[in-house]
């Protein structure tokens, strides 16, 4: 159950972050350097945008990881 928890926590968070915080970071940060090519822009952008969106998963996996904690059979969580 409580790899359950945490996909579900992790892919709920990872969406949220998604559409709310990787689009308008990646641009901030795009917009703070000078580039050669819009390649380099496009890089960037994805680089940002990927990794932001992908710390949101983890993040939310660790967060669904404690949560699913509370519904181990057997264990005490705390």
């Amino acid at each position: 159950m409580r790899y359950v928890v945490a996909i579900v926590i992790a892919a709920a968070v990872a969406l949220v972050a998604t559409l709310t915080v990787s689009a308008p970071l990646a641009l901030f940060v795009v917009s703070r350097f000078s580039f050669e090519s819009p390649d380099q822009v496009s890089n960037l952008h994805d680089a940002v945008y990927l990794g932001t969106s992908a710390l949101a998963l983890a993040a939310g996996w660790a967060i669904g990881w404690l949560v699913g904690a509370r519904f181990e059979p057997g264990e005490d969580p705390g």
